[in-house]
């Protein structure tokens, strides 16, 4: 007797609706659990979906959803975010710890983690691409502007492993194929690695599709000009040469609206919480996003590194619950302004209540039986320490803000955990374009760049609060517009790379973190595993 099977499929990152289709099955049907090329790619439904398979996996090293990826490495390496030990947790075999004071080695299992992760990554591209490249259009019923588009929708998508690869490791090898064989492909210098990130982008963005709302969570040209952007306003770090007029004018095809854009944008979201909401799929500044969905079967899970223990579930009224891992660093919740309402929207601080009530909860290990109240610190307030520095091995439960810039919605809303993960929005465009000017203008701020900074900046407070928080072109300095870019960043992914690209990241101190002075931390050691697999791999300086 045949069992009938009714399954739905949600595509999110194609903006589909929920596709459904029913089989049956019985003992002599083909497996289709193994999927042979000659019976696959041969439609525009297959195609489509061998294009989105990669950014799939991207999810999972990208986004901050728990796993070892780039994510963990670009924030815990910085002057933001930290994981302390908070009492009996958190320790983790001192990982968080080598993170934060820059002592690492090659043989991080995380770091291990993170690089098998973005090269899969990266052999899902080559493997969608190399299989695509063999038809025709008309072979799979698609129109020819169509085919090419996704062929360069992936061929930008390589790009970008590429250049978050080389943001981690900067000398690593060159792959455009899938074989069967066994092969150990040569180190490449990274100013190589960016010379081929920089044609595959400048050949291939302009042939994208233009941002619609048929284009979330795909790549678009919109997408592929923001990492022309970002690429370009690295350009001096990552190969020795500042490319500030190409950034600018990979900015301004974004701002300008040639690239398309979202809810008759692109355009600045007029308050701190849109881009950000759980009905954000549209939002007028998402650039690139991954399309996470709830009712889709594949939320948007941060819980893992932001939230905090089973307690904070009363505190939010949502169904999840995390680690309690992840807080902002001192020094750094401290360069907001009191009167930032960033401060007030972005972070979860001081005493925490039942949601809509003024009833405390209780904490469960420091403070167990006592109402937890987070503290702009990470020392052991429970046994008396209220003055000290403290240190990431004398956190407790309580201890940092917590994050609370991307916000699920109550478990009982429509909307609950339909948040979509911004992977570029255009404020970032807003910045690179100013410090571009700027960094053209021998680091002194011209009024466009003041504009673009205020324009952003405006959303961050009150009437009466704007024209003594506003910037001028004596106040935009280099390192205020670093800081500022930190305070509107934060939890965005961003930070090492921005404190590299302004020669902060080994030379300044933060909280308790002391500076280095060794300039072979801006890049993360091959890990020797990988080495000792593949010896054409060449090792970092300084490991």
């Amino acid at each position: 007797m045949k069992q009938l099977i009714k399954k739905t499929i949600y595509i999110t990152a194609l903006g589909f609706s929920a596709l459904g289709y029913q089989a049956c099955t019985k003992l002599d049907e083909s497996p289709y659990s193994e999927i042979k090329d000659e019976d696959f790619y041969n439609n525009r439904r297959e195609i489509l979906q061998a294009a989105i398979r990669p950014m799939t996996h991207m999810q999972s090293w990208l986004a901050p959803t728990g796993g070892n990826g780039y994510y963990y490495h670009s924030e815990l390496s910085a002057d933001q975010l930290a994981w302390p030990q908070k009492g009996r947790n958190g320790y983790d075999a001192g990982d968080h710890f080598r993170q934060h004071y820059h002592t690492w080695n090659d043989n991080e299992t995380r770091l291990r983690d993170t690089w098998i992760g973005m090269w899969t990554g990266l052999q899902y591209v080559n493997n969608a691409l190399n299989r695509i490249q063999t038809k025709t259009f008309e072979e799979v019923g698609m129109e020819e502007t169509e085919f090419n588009q996704v062929i360069a929708e992936l061929k930008v998508l390589r790009a970008y492993h590429y250049m978050r690869i080389m943001d981690l490791w900067g000398n690593v090898p060159i792959v455009e194929e899938v074989t069967d064989e066994i092969t150990n492909p040569e180190t490449k210098p990274r100013a190589e690695v960016f010379a081929y990130v920089q044609k595959e982008l400048e050949e291939n963005v302009p042939t994208l599709a233009k941002l619609s709302p048929e284009l979330i969570g795909r790549v678009n040209q919109a997408a592929g000009y923001a990492m022309l952007a970002e690429l370009y306003l690295n350009a001096e770090k990552w190969a020795g040469k500042p490319m500030w007029d190409e950034c600018i004018a990979a900015c301004d095809k974004v701002i300008n609206g040639e690239a398309g854009g979202l809810g008759g944008g692109p355009k600045l979201a007029t308050n701190l919480k849109a881009t950000f909401s759980n009905t954000n799929q549209e939002a007028t500044e998402a650039l690139f996003q991954f399309a996470f969905s709830q009712k889709g079967g594949f939320a948007f899970d941060w819980s893992g590194f932001f939230m905090g223990y089973d307690y904070m579930q009363a505190v939010l009224d949502v169904g999840y619950s995390g680690w309690n891992a992840f807080v902002v660093v001192p020094s750094a919740f401290n360069a907001y302004a009191n009167n930032d309402l960033r401060k007030k929207e972005w972070f979860l601080f001081g005493p925490q209540y039942k949601y809509g009530t003024k009833t405390p909860v209780l904490g469960t290990e420091e403070y167990s039986g006592k109402p937890i109240v987070f503290v702009n610190s990470i020392r052991r307030e429970s046994k008396g320490d209220t003055t000290s520095e403290g240190s990431m091995a004398e956190g407790e439960e309580n201890s940092g803000a917590r994050f609370n810039k991307y916000v699920a919605g109550r478990i009982t809303d429509d909307n609950y955990r339909e948040n979509h993960y911004m992977i570029y929005r255009l404020t970032e465009l807003y910045f690179d374009k100013a410090e571009a000017l700027m960094r053209k203008n021998g680091g002194t701020a011209t009024q466009e760049a003041v504009t673009l900074i205020n324009d952003s900046r405006k959303r961050a407070f009150s009437d009466a609060d704007w024209p003594k928080a506003q910037y001028t072109t004596a106040t935009l300095t280099l390192d205020e517009l670093l800081a500022e870019r930190g305070r509107e960043f934060i939890f965005e992914g961003k930070r090492r790379t921005d404190l590299i690209r302004f020669g902060k990241f080994t030379t300044t101190s933060w909280w308790d973190h002391k500076a280095t002075g060794d300039a072979n931390k801006e890049l993360y050691p091959i890990p020797n595993t990988q080495i000792a697999i593949n010896p054409n791999l060449k090792q970092n300086p300084g490991y």
